[in-house]
């Protein structure tokens, strides 16, 4: 109670992200149900059929299904690795950029896509890509294309990936410019003094100091390997590149709103939940035990 009594305005500041979660995030999942059903709107929860695990089983059965979580894990895992790659290469480059005044100009230029919604975007990159858009009349120039980015499945999912990774990699590099803000700066002046150059400098202390935030960024983000990016898919895909394009949570939500298979669309969502938590929980361990990250 003396404990209470010194941290109650602590608790009172949580109440109403307590409440807003409570509301939105655990009374909502009471909805899970619709799962095991052939759920009708017009007849609720209480009055629709009980079909047990038919859903998940139709999950399985269907060819597009399958495609779809195929979809979902290829985006996923190569926006995982070049999102990890491409910002800790480029904040290696950064950080040797001397002018302190370039340097800052450059990373506020790269980070700031972060902040564009993918309705934006997604509009710009449409007429970017189009067949008639800058892009292809650029390589026209050189006598390719005209390539259909959009439009065609051999080209939707790299252009999913590359605009992906130059959306967020200026905001996913600010985790390893802290990384390299905390090195001992005697360690550069020792490797000078022994005669080491910038190369065998950046070789020898800054990547193997960067290697453990690596592994933590990396281990971590296996929670999200099923989320491929909801915004950018819906915003950017049709129904031509539904073969390499469609996600999980696109195709929930065709499933969903416009098929009405609201039992089917709630099985999909579950079954990625449940993977998902699972992903996160061995994440969590691998970071704990081999790169010594814990929250709690």
């Amino acid at each position: 109670m003396r404990t209470l009594k010194r941290t109650w305005p602590f608790h009172v500041m949580l109440l109403p992200a307590i409440i807003f979660l409570i509301i939105f995030s655990y009374i909502p999942m009471g909805g899970i149900v619709m799962a095991f059903q052939n759920y009708k709107p017009w007849m609720g929860i209480s009055g629709s059929e009980w079909v047990g695990l038919d859903n998940f089983r139709f999950l399985f059965e269907r060819q597009d299904s399958l495609q779809v979580i195929w979809n979902t894990l290829i985006i996923a895992v190569l926006k995982l690795i070049f999102n990890l790659f491409v910002p800790f290469v480029f904040a290696i480059l950064l950080n040797e950029v001397r002018k302190m005044a370039i340097q800052r100009t450059i990373q506020t230029l790269v980070y700031l896509p972060h902040f564009l919604s993918w309705v934006i975007l997604g509009g710009i990159l449409i007429d970017l890509l189009s067949t008639g858009g800058l892009v292809n009349r650029v390589l026209g120039t050189f006598g390719l294309g005209p390539y259909f980015f959009l439009g065609d499945n051999s080209w939707f999912r790299s252009t999913v990936i590359l605009t992906d990774v130059w959306k967020e990699f200026g905001y996913n590099m600010i985790v390893f410019l802290a990384a390299l803000a905390g090195i001992n700066p005697a360690l550069y002046e020792a490797a000078e003094i022994d005669g080491a150059g910038r190369w065998k400098q950046t070789l020898h202390i800054t990547i193997p100091s960067l290697v453990p935030m690596l592994m933590v960024v990396g281990t971590l983000a296996l929670g999200n390997v099923l989320n491929a990016g909801f915004d950018q898919i819906f915003n950017l895909y049709n129904p031509l590149v539904y073969q390499t394009g469609d996600i999980i949570d696109t195709f929930v939500y065709r499933s969903a709103m416009q098929n009405g298979e609201m039992g089917f669309a709630t099985a999909i969502g579950l079954f990625k939940s449940v993977i998902s938590m699972i992903l996160i929980l061995v994440s969590y361990s691998l970071a704990k035990k081999y790169a010594g990250y814990r929250i709690f």
